[in-house]
């Protein structure tokens, strides 16, 4: 996506706590909103694009105890069944973590075809979890996943954009 000479003119700045925790507020608002019709079916999850994101970049900081948290207050927000959304944060987290090394030395279009298999696991769990509570799969649930691995593109070019620093050349 970029040429060498300008990845190599970027330091991404530190992150603060305060920035992770803003940005992952920010998606469990979004989260919130209240989708009717055609776009509950399309809803896609900004709290998992967002940890996922974090999770790669900031293995150290975020991690499996975060996203069992915000799972946790994820699943009082929606009143769904409790834990559902901790358990699939917490897979999610996971294989973010796990994979971030590798995944940062992939461009954008190589990391959002491993992201869509990420998230397709994070989906997963939410399926497996109604399955198990009514005896059913609601397949709807995966067509989330495609828009949210659509999300992870402007998502990253966000965060990244944020972080960046331009070094002037001599």
């Amino acid at each position: 996506m970029q040429s060498l000479d300008q990845a190599q003119s970027e330091i991404l700045r530190p992150v603060s706590s305060l920035f992770i925790i803003t940005s992952v507020l920010c998606a469990l608002l979004l989260n919130a909103l209240p989708w009717k019709g055609l776009w509950l079916t399309l809803h896609p999850d900004f709290v998992a694009v967002v940890l996922l994101y974090w999770c790669m970049h900031k293995p150290l900081s975020v991690g499996v105890g975060m996203a069992w948290m915000v799972g946790v207050v994820t699943d009082v927000i929606d009143a769904s069944l409790f834990g559902q959304h901790a358990l699939a944060y917490t897979v999610l987290a996971f294989g973010g973590v796990v994979l971030s090394y590798r995944l940062r030395m992939f461009d954008l279009k190589k990391q959002t075809s491993q992201v869509f298999v990420i998230l397709s696991l994070t989906y997963g769990m939410y399926a497996l979890v109604h399955w198990q509570v009514n005896g059913q799969i609601v397949w709807n649930y995966f067509l989330g996943c495609l828009t949210s691995t659509l999300l992870w593109i402007p998502f990253s070019i966000l965060f990244q954009s944020m972080r960046q620093m331009r070094v002037e050349r001599e």
